[in-house]
């Protein structure tokens, strides 16, 4: 039996060629993946361990909000601390640190903002001794000495051709201030740090600049050689006034560790839903190849069983052929995948979201996941073509033609499974949307896609025979065959529209998703605001400067400005975001639509909240909660009005004077205005402020809805490998089908069909499997993406939209998709040779 095993797979190799790429796309996907994230973990790491490997501690604030992590909300310490530090014995050398934001000019006069890559500015000692204290590393030039000094990192220098010697103008709060580079610096041993600019300052200029006169971040602290590490942190510990604390540097590297390992876990599961998604549409594929096979190798297992092989050998021998070919497939995807993680980094990289460069990382575990899923997908579908071939009877072997597996099981049974699992699926899928639950979202999906394929063939003769018709008008006789091979063999046409059903499914539903939320958008600003502009910053880290709001209050034609401020604070114990406003002319330019209470509560000091705040907490008009500042500490606020959902004030809002009374140098958020005139006026007002954005509120509409449109292409892109490995599914079968109708195709051009109609017939029947999988996927995503959007109105999607074009464009493009993938069986039908094709069994 391992003979027959080895010799049939030779012998079938090319019916499995295309099974084994669909593997190997979606173990490619996988490995991609987990090499990226690897490689991202072990370059920031690296590079974080390099950059602190001479710093011993960090005095730093306790963290008010944030505790162990790296955007833990810290109050600054005392300058004079610095002194106390240094007199501690075993320290050899102590240097306060601020960081903040500054943002460099571009010669063309832009704000440079590498996407959503902070912008940072900070202090860099200008002693040998002193530079030991920072995590920059100077590289050319030297350390910034006088006040208009300032030390440019190498990736910034490189991209927009900044040398030493040459001016930069650069952006902090206030207008922007001219420098001279002094020096070309390195974060550790690279440019930057995924995209992050530095600007780094002396100390007394960079106080100056970050608004931190007389103030520290932290202090960093090297101690003598061969003292005691431990007893040096204590007794530093000692002499730190409360709130403030001593940790050690592999402390703030594993604090930024934790940061980066969560954001790189949402991205290694997000990419690894993807690679999931491509196998599950490969293993239909896979499914109905070796379906497909084991019906042309009927008369061949039965003469196994006829010369004493048992069941149970005809089993294994097809599942030990599944095992090589997935095994293989896993191998070859695992190599692959190298390429697979540059081309993720590249695509990721598109859309605007930079990333670290490093030495690709393969870890044995991408070899063990890789190996294991691949081969394990590939057994799991091929068990039931498996069982089908065991109920082959002995005497099968006698028949003149071999029997097709794909009749062998009830269609009855079948549909009964796929009501069934759909309903099951559909109930999951909706209970795990309410909760919300991912795991049952994701098991729902399955069992509905499952089910939903499992009732595919009752409707596939009927919906094939319709879709065909015009073919068969248009194509003549070619067209007609091409509508009656599809309608010949229900369960073979469900079995390979399943796989495109799932990839244009997913499609479908994040399409009106998509659509749902970029309507959601535009209509949150037109409900939240009345301003004809909108000023915001650039970057994600980019704040506005502090005297913005006056400069354009003072500009021709601006008749209201309302400015908006944003900080963390604790409310009944939770992290939250607090929106500030000012009270005077707030209608003009915020429309709060209160459910009760009034807005003039914020002139009161009260707390205004919106209405699913108040629902989900059960607050009412006149409760008092506890909040915390991490400048002011802990109070109690009234509730004095809640307002229907506003995108700009949030859930929590209260006046700018309040804020601005408990926020140590807040930047302004968004600044809102009413004019008289157009945005000319206030440009030219701005002109000193590169970084600020002035939009009216049809342009700060279109900006949002771009970024959802972004994020969308994203998803698009990395479902369209699914896409692809369904269209490798109608290969393999259109190939399969071939070689199974070659006496068919022989007979039909020894009476008159021409190659062209041979062509014709395949690809009408490729285009009606293709329309037919589209079809299906366009029927029950649309009701999935309706459900997602349902299940998150709470959370901002007020908007429901299906977007019929975009849905008619994938039903067109499913068309021209299955045309091409059409095209090599096609070609290969027509070249059989007439007099060898009538001769074949």
């Amino acid at each position: 039996m391992r003979k027959a095993t080895l010799k049939g797979l030779l012998a079938h190799k090319l019916r499995l060629l295309l099974t084994a790429l669909a593997i190997i796309l979606g173990v490619t996907f996988i490995s991609g993946t987990f090499i990226l994230t690897d490689t991202l973990h072990n370059t920031v790491s690296g590079l974080l361990s390099n950059a602190y490997s001479k710093i011993d501690f960090q005095v730093r604030g306790v963290a008010q909000f944030g505790k162990g992590t790296s955007s833990a909300t810290r109050d600054p310490i005392s300058e004079s601390l610095l002194a106390t530090v240094r007199s501690v014995t075993g320290v050899e050398l102590a240097g306060g640190g601020v960081q903040g934001y500054a943002q460099f000019i571009a010669p063309d006069g832009k704000a440079i903002a590498n996407g959503s890559s902070p912008t940072i500015g900070e202090n860099i000692g200008s002693g040998q001794s002193a530079q030991s204290l920072s995590t920059l590393s100077i590289v050319q030039g030297g350390p910034p000495v006088t006040a208009t000094d300032v030390v440019m990192d190498a990736a910034t220098a490189q991209t927009y051709g900044f040398t030493v010697g040459q001016r930069v103008r650069i952006l902090s709060d206030g207008p922007s201030r001219t420098f001279t580079i002094s020096g070309i610096a390195q974060f550790g041993s690279a440019d930057s740090l995924a995209g992050e600019t530095f600007a780094g300052f002396n100390l007394p200029t960079a106080q100056a600049v970050l608004n931190q006169t007389g103030e520290f971040d932290t202090i960093s602290v090297i101690t003598k050689p061969g003292a005691d590490k431990a007893t040096v942190q204590r007794d530093i510990a000692k002499v730190l006034p409360p709130g403030v604390e001593v940790v050690t540097a592999q402390t703030v590297v594993n604090e930024t560790m934790t940061a980066v390992d969560q954001s790189l876990s949402f991205f290694n599961t997000a990419l690894l839903v993807f690679a999931f998604i491509s196998l599950f549409v490969g293993a239909f594929t896979i499914y109905n190849t070796f379906s497909i096979v084991i019906g042309q190798r009927t008369r061949e297992l039965a003469l196994l069983r006829a010369v004493g092989a048992s069941r149970r050998q005809v089993f294994g021998s097809v599942l030990a052929e599944a095992a090589v070919v997935g095994f293989v497939s896993s191998a070859v995807g695992i190599g692959i995948g190298v390429l697979a993680a540059l081309g993720l980094k590249a695509l990721i990289g598109g859309f605007g979201i930079t990333l670290p460069s490093g030495p690709l990382v393969f870890e044995t575990r991408t070899v063990i996941v890789g190996l294991l899923v691949g081969t394990g997908v590939t057994v799991v579908s091929a068990i039931g073509p498996a069982r089908r071939a065991v109920r082959i009877p002995p005497v099968a072997a006698l028949t003149d033609r071999p029997g097709d597996g794909d009749q062998s099981a009830s269609l009855r049974r079948l549909t009964a499974w796929g009501t069934g699992l759909t309903v099951a699926g559909a109930a999951m899928l909706a209970l795990g949307l309410t909760k919300p639950k991912v795991q049952l979202v994701g098991l729902g999906a399955v069992c509905l896609f499952i089910g939903v394929a499992m009732l595919a063939p009752a409707a596939a003769r009927p919906l094939s025979g319709t879709i065909g018709s015009p073919f068969a008008r248009l194509l003549g006789e070619p067209g007609k065959l091409g509508q009656e091979n599809s309608m010949r063999n229900p369960r073979r046409t469900a079995q390979t529209a399943s796989a495109l059903m799932v990839g244009l499914a997913l499609v479908s539903a994040i399409a009106v998703f998509g659509a749902s939320l970029s309507d959601s958008v535009t209509s949150s600003v037109d409900q939240a605001t009345n301003a004809n502009l909108i000023l915001t910053a650039v970057g994600r880290q980019s704040a506005l400067s502090s005297v913005v709001p006056a400069v354009t209050a003072k500009a021709e034609g601006v008749t209201v400005e309302t400015t908006v401020y944003r900080g963390q604070f604790q409310v009944q114990g939770s992290l939250q975001t607090l929106a500030g406003v000012a009270t005077k002319h707030l209608s003009d330019t915020v429309i709060l639509n209160m459910t009760s209470g009034s807005p003039a509560a914020l002139d009161n000091g009260e707390l205004l909240i919106d209405s699913t705040t108040a629902t989900s907490k059960h607050l009412s008009v006149g409760n008092t909660v506890p909040v915390k500042f991490a400048a002011t500490g802990t109070t109690t606020l009234r509730i004095g009005g809640i307002y229907q959902a506003n995108a700009l004030a949030g859930s929590y809002l209260v006046s700018s004077g309040f804020f601005l009374a408990n926020y140590q140098h807040p930047a302004p958020t968004v600044v809102l205005l009413r004019t008289t005139g157009s945005e000319t006026a206030v440009q030219n007002a701005l002109s000193g402020y590169p970084n600020v954005q002035v939009q009216t509120r049809d342009q700060y509409e279109q900006s949002q809805t771009a970024s959802v449109d972004a994020l969308l292409g994203l998803v698009y892109a990395l479902l369209a490998l699914a896409v692809i490995i369904a269209l490798i599914g109608i290969v393999n079968t259109l190939m399969l089908s071939v070689l199974e109708r070659t006496h068919e195709i022989g007979l039909l051009r020894a009476v008159g069909m021409r190659r062209s109609q041979v062509r014709s017939m395949i690809r009408s029947e490729a285009v009606i499997l293709a329309i037919f999988g589209a079809v299906l996927g366009i029927v029950i995503g649309t009701p999935m993406g309706l459900a997602l959007v349902a299940a998150l109105r709470q959370d901002g999607i007020t908007e429901t939209s299906v977007p019929y074009s975009t849905l008619a464009i994938f039903l067109i493009m499913a068309a021209v998709l299955g045309l091409i993938a059409a095209d090599w069986p096609a070609r290969r039908a027509a070249k059989l040779d007439v007099l060898a094709a009538i001769a074949t069994e």
